[in-house]
C-alpha cells in the first residue's frame, strides 16, 4: 500500500504527457512575468488547481489571472505567506529568477514539496501537438556562458533553411509551454537554457527529465556567482544540459570544462562526442582549415574527408567574421548537422543571418573613430571576446558585477586598452583591477546618479581620448540594472548619445551577440 507521504510523488511521475490526468493539482506558481504567465496558463489549461505567488504582478499578467481560472497572491517574500502554507501545494514551479537562497524555495525543500521549473513542465505535456508521425517535437538544447542567443538562433535558422520546422524558445524570450502549446506543431524545438533553468532541470525526477536529442554547453566563465552561491554550482547547473542527450553532445575544445561535462554527463548510449573550435578539426570536430569552415563528424568518410560548410571570407562580408561569431556558428553547425541539414542549406542560411543589437554592433563613425555598443557583453567573459576584436579600444566598462571579479579581464586586456571610462554601482572593483594590473592606463569615471546623463557625459569623456583609427567600445562586463532597464536600454542609451554628438544618423557596420542572466 502507499502511504500518504508517498501519493504526490506517484501521482507527479504519472503526469507525462498533455493527456494525463492533471485535474485538481494544485499548483504553486512562483513569479508572474512571461515565464510564470506560460505556466499558470498551461496548468489552467489542463485543468489543474492554480495559485500564483509574486512580489509584484504585472497589470497585463494579473488581469488574465481570473480569466483563465487561477489565482493571485501579491506581497513581500521574505516570509512565506500563510496563503501558500494553506494551499498546500503538490507541486512547486518556480520562475528562473527565484535563486535556490530563496525562501519560498527553502520553504518547498523543507516541506518535501517537488520543485519543478517551466522546462520540466515543458517537456511533461510536449505531446499536446505532435508530428505527422505521431511523436512530438524533438528538442536541442543550448547553452554557456556567452552566445547563448546568438547560436539558438542560429541553429534554428539552419533547421528551416534544411526545410524542419523549428523554434527557438525558452531562455531567447519566447517560453518553451508556449512553443509547446503552439497549434501549428514544429519538428524541433531549440531550446535555450540559462543556468537558472537548467539548477532546476537539474532537480528534476527521471519522468521529468528531457531526453534532448542533441545538447551543447558552448562556453563557461565566471558569472550569475550571486544566484548560484559558487562557482561549482554554477558549473554544475550548466552540466545538467548534457543529460540523457541522445544521438550528440557538442561540447567546445578551446574549453576544457566542457568537454568534462560531456565525459561526465550521463547519456544515452550511443550518444556522441562532438568537438569545435577554431583550428584544424580532427575526426568528429567541427572546425577551420585554410578558411574554411568545415564538418568532420557527420559524414562516412571523417577519418580522411570533411564536408565544406561555409567560408570565413563569406561571412566577413555578412559580418559574421569575429572569432566568438565562428564558433557559435560551428557549434549551431553540429547541432544542425545532427539533425540531417545538408551543408549546402546552413551556407545558405548564413548569407541572410545577422546578428541581434547590442552585439559588437557600430553605431556610428566620425572622424576615424569608430562607436561599437557591445552592451550585451554582460560579463567578464564576453566582454573579453569584444576586446580582443577591437585591441587598443576606448573601453566603457562597469556596472552591477553580479559577485564576478574582474581582475582577471582587466590583467589579460586593460593594458593595452587607450583609455576605461567607468560606470556603474562597482566602479571602486574596476578602479582596483586598474590600479593592480594597468596603472598606466588612463581612468575616467561617470558618477552621474542620474540614468539619463551617464552616457552624454561616456561619450563626451570618450570623445574627448579617442583619435583618429580608434574604436569606442561599450562592452562593460557587468549587469545593467544598477542603471538602466535591460543591456538593451544601456546600449540604446550609448547609440542615442553617440548619434546626437556626431549630429548624424549611424553609418552602415557591422553587426554581432547573450538575455542578461535569465
Amino acid at each position: 500500500m502507499t502511504n500518504e507521504q508517498d501519493a504526490p510523488t506517484t501521482r507527479l511521475d504519472a503526469l507525462t504527457s498533455w493527456h494525463a490526468d492533471w485535474k485538481g493539482l494544485r499548483v504553486a506558481v512562483l513569479g508572474l512575468s512571461v515565464t510564470g504567465f506560460s505556466v499558470a496558463d498551461t496548468l489552467a489549461e489542463l485543468g489543474a488547481e492554480v495559485l500564483v505567488v509574486t512580489e509584484s504582478a504585472a497589470e497585463e499578467y494579473a488581469r488574465l489571472l481570473p480569466v483563465i481560472g487561477a489565482r493571485l497572491w501579491e506581497g513581500p517574500l521574505d516570509v512565506v505567506p500563510d496563503e501558500l502554507v494553506s494551499f498546500a501545494p503538490e507541486v512547486v514551479v518556480a520562475s528562473p529568477g527565484f535563486p535556490p537562497s530563496h525562501p519560498v524555495i527553502r520553504w518547498a525543500d523543507e516541506a518535501g514539496v517537488p520543485l519543478w521549473g517551466d522546462i520540466e513542465l515543458a517537456w511533461r505535456v510536449r505531446d499536446k501537438v505532435v508530428r505527422p508521425d505521431g511523436s512530438p517535437a524533438a528538442w536541442v538544447l543550448i547553452t554557456g556562458t556567452n552566445g547563448k542567443t546568438t547560436t539558438t538562433r542560429l541553429a534554428a535558422t539552419m533547421l528551416v533553411e534544411g526545410g524542419l520546422r523549428a523554434a527557438p524558445c525558452g531562455n531567447i524570450g519566447v517560453p518553451v509551454l508556449d512553443a509547446v502549446r503552439d497549434p501549428a506543431g514544429f519538428d524541433v524545438l531549440v531550446v535555450e537554457l540559462s543556468s537558472h533553468q537548467l539548477w532546476y532541470l537539474g532537480r528534476s525526477a527521471e519522468a521529468g527529465a528531457p531526453v534532448p536529442h542533441a545538447s551543447v554547453c558552448l562556453n563557461l566563465a565566471d558569472d550569475h556567482l550571486e544566484w548560484h552561491g559558487s562557482f561549482e554550482a554554477y558549473r554544475d547547473a550548466k552540466a545538467v544540459v548534457y543529460r540523457n542527450t541522445r544521438v550528440a553532445c557538442v561540447y567546445n575544445k578551446s574549453d576544457a570544462a566542457t568537454q568534462r561535462m560531456v565525459e561526465d554527463a550521463d547519456v544515452v548510449e550511443g550518444a556522441r562526442a562532438i568537438g569545435f573550435d577554431l583550428g584544424v578539426p580532427g575526426p568528429s570536430d567541427f572546425g577551420v582549415v585554410d578558411g574554411i569552415l568545415v564538418d568532420r563528424a557527420f559524414l562516412d568518410d571523417r577519418r580522411t574527408s570533411a564536408l565544406e560548410l561555409t567560408t570565413v571570407a563569406d561571412l566577413a562580408e555578412a559580418g559574421l567574421a569575429a572569432p566568438h561569431v565562428v564558433a557559435n556558428i560551428l557549434a549551431a553547425s553540429a547541432l544542425a548537422r545532427s539533425l540531417d541539414v545538408p551543408p549546402a542549406a546552413i551556407r545558405s542560411s548564413l548569407a541572410s543571418f545577422r546578428l541581434d543589437p547590442h552585439r559588437i554592433e557600430v553605431v556610428g563613425v566620425a572622424d576615424g573613430v569608430t562607436w561599437v555598443d557591445d552592451s550585451k557583453a554582460t560579463n567578464p567573459h564576453a566582454a573579453a571576446s569584444s576586446l580582443a576584436a577591437y585591441p587598443g579600444a576606448v573601453w566603457v566598462v562597469g556596472g552591477l558585477l553580479k559577485g564576478v571579479d574582474i581582475s582577471d579581464l582587466v590583467a589579460q586586456h586593460g593594458a593595452r586598452v587607450r583609455a576605461a571610462i567607468v560606470i556603474g554601482v562597482d566602479r571602486s572593483a574596476v578602479r582596483d583591477a586598474f590600479e593592480r594590473h594597468a596603472p598606466a592606463v588612463p581612468l575616467l569615471e561617470v558618477d552621474d546618479a542620474d540614468t539619463e546623463d551617464v552616457m552624454a557625459r561616456v561619450v563626451e569623456l570618450a570623445a574627448g581620448v579617442a583619435v583618429a583609427g580608434d574604436t569606442v567600445l561599450l562592452a562593460p562586463a557587468a549587469a545593467s540594472f544598477d542603471q538602466f532597464r535591460s543591456y538593451g536600454d544601456r546600449g540604446e542609451r550609448f547609440a542615442a548619445a553617440v548619434r546626437e554628438r556626431l549630429g548624424k544618423g549611424t553609418e552602415d557596420g557591422p553587426h554581432d551577440d547573450d538575455p542578461e542572466g535569465r
